[in-house]
């Protein structure tokens, strides 16, 4: 069964909805009444948006999607608005629920054509997009692309019905051409495309619409794709027990590079303690222990030869979790280092030099992984993600993130606008949160030092990665705009302290 957590954060695939469809129809909910409610969302999100009577072209296809636009349109028209519903086919080729929605509709209507669709938009205040939604398998081309670009070239505000026409609902990509929609409507649960770019960009506002799906038909389909919001892994957030002490919060150590790159390595530190780590160690090269000690309090900093491995300063069985990466550098040595980090049985956070170190030997890297005894993440941007997955280039985001936690082992965070949190059993949650600001230097850092504080609490790994980009990108917000990342660690306190009044209701 699925957690009750995680049944609002579930997202759905093409397929995997169609399935829920099917699966609330045999159960004894007629497809014309789901249909029914469906068009009645996308009405109500057009009267919403007009905020008085208007004229509203509606655009509908030859399938569901197109019959959810009838309905709309009759409820429209009942509302008070003028409607032009235009067809892409004669509606002779409709078939089971929306040939009815279409007869029900009851309303003038005409196939649309090149030649009047601009004089269609000069009357329209807004356009209803009811052609394809998540249904569309293959690029959007002819008269179809032709509507996309006339809709987009004339600045109409567009209501999408599921997806706009030409975004794949499982990748977020475009199919030849695609709608842009102020705002899009889908029901039951929302799908990877609305969250995956470009497609996020082209949804608009979302809107989810309950539809009279019932909640178990997710326990039939299983899921495997979330949509990373706090109750994916609120069961597992670690608040602090009353009699507890900082050994049983965890022991991080985070090594750093030379004097001359000791910033990256600072801010992960600090971000692990921040993140709720009882103890953080930077072990550092004994020649930049100054450097490192002027700027750090509350961090520990343990100076450490340039031949003494590792595994001697993780002989200390308190220490629960490592990163290493951030400002260590690219080279033979820090591959190494991360073989005998990963030799030790802790979780580890590689990040930054430790990935990009093994660009020509990644095999090396994920044989070293899969036979590690503790939770391993990866937490590549694009770039480092290219040079250490070269084959998965051609693979759409989340599949490619999936792929890569299942050749490699570890649990992959793939960074970006729309970061994709992919474990090696399949499971797999997209980031939403993520304001534009924490694109900046040192903001990675920081994601990786409080991925490493949540694992050295004993979080598990797919969970405490999952938190950790969200309580980044809630930190991004509540640092607000101008922020660098040496602000992120002072605003994660507020969203800390959310998590824990949360937890403790």
């Amino acid at each position: 069964m699925i957690p009750l957590s995680e049944l609002h954060s579930c997202l759905l695939d093409p397929a995997e909805m169609a399935r829920a469809d099917r699966l609330a129809i045999d159960g004894g909910t007629p497809g014309i009444v789901l249909m029914e409610q469906a068009g009645l969302a996308v009405a109500s999100a057009v009267m919403e948006l007009l905020g008085k009577r208007g004229t509203v072209l509606v655009l509908c296809g030859p399938g569901n999607n197109g019959g959810d636009g009838f309905v709309a349109a009759r409820h429209l028209d009942k509302a008070g608005h003028r409607v032009s519903v235009r067809l892409l086919r004669d509606p002779d080729t409709l078939k089971g629920d929306a040939a009815q929605a279409f007869s029900l509709m009851a309303l003038p209507w005409s196939e649309v054509s090149r030649e009047d669709i601009v004089k269609d938009l000069e009357r329209a205040d807004a356009v209803i997009d009811a052609l394809f939604g998540a249904g569309l398998d293959r690029p959007l081309a002819g008269l179809p692309a032709a509507l996309a670009k006339e809709v987009r070239h004339s600045g109409k505000p567009v209501v999408a019905v599921d997806l706009p026409s030409g975004i794949s609902g499982a990748t977020g990509a475009v199919l030849g051409e695609a709608f842009t929609a102020a705002r899009t409507v889908t029901f039951f649960r929302a799908k990877p495309g609305h969250y995956l770019e470009p497609g996020r960009e082209h949804c608009g506002h979302l809107t989810v619409a309950d539809i009279g799906i019932e909640q178990d038909v997710l326990a039939h389909i299983k899921p495997r794709t979330f949509l990373n919001k706090d109750g994916l892994w609120r069961d597992c957030f670690p608040v602090p027990g009353r009699l507890g002490h900082k050994f049983n919060r965890g022991h991080a150590v985070v090594f750093g590079g030379p004097i001359h790159s000791t910033g990256a390595s600072r801010l992960a530190a600090v971000a692990a303690l921040r993140a709720g780590a009882g103890l953080v160690t930077l072990a550092v090269p004994a020649g930049a222990l100054a450097t490192y000690a002027a700027h750090l309090t509350a961090v520990m900093v343990r100076p450490v030869s340039t031949d003494e491995p590792p595994k001697k300063l993780l002989a200390d069985k308190r220490i629960s979790a490592c990163l290493i990466g951030p400002g260590f550098g690219v080279g033979s040595r820090t591959c190494e280092s991360v073989l005998e980090i990963l030799s030790a049985s802790r979780a580890t956070v590689l990040d930054a030099d430790a990935l990009t170190s093994f660009s020509d030997q990644p095999d090396c890297l994920f044989q070293a992984i899969h036979s590690a005894a503790g939770a391993v993440a990866l937490t590549p941007h694009e770039g480092e993600f290219a040079r250490l997955f070269p084959d998965l280039k051609e693979a759409d985001r989340m599949g490619r993130a999936r792929l890569a936690a299942r050749l490699s082992g570890a649990l992959v965070i793939l960074k970006g606008p729309d970061t994709v949190i992919a474990a090696p059993d399949g499971r797999a949650a997209i980031n939403s949160n993520a304001p534009a600001w924490l694109a900046t230097a040192g903001s990675g850092d920081v994601l990786a030092g409080v991925v490493t504080g949540f694992l050295g609490q004993g979080v598990p790994a797919f969970e405490a990665a999952s938190m950790g980009v969200w309580c980044h990108g809630e930190a991004g917000a509540e640092a607000g705009p101008g922020l660098i990342a040496e602000d992120l660690a002072g605003a994660l306190k507020a969203v800390m302290a959310r998590l824990v009044e949360k937890s403790l209701r």
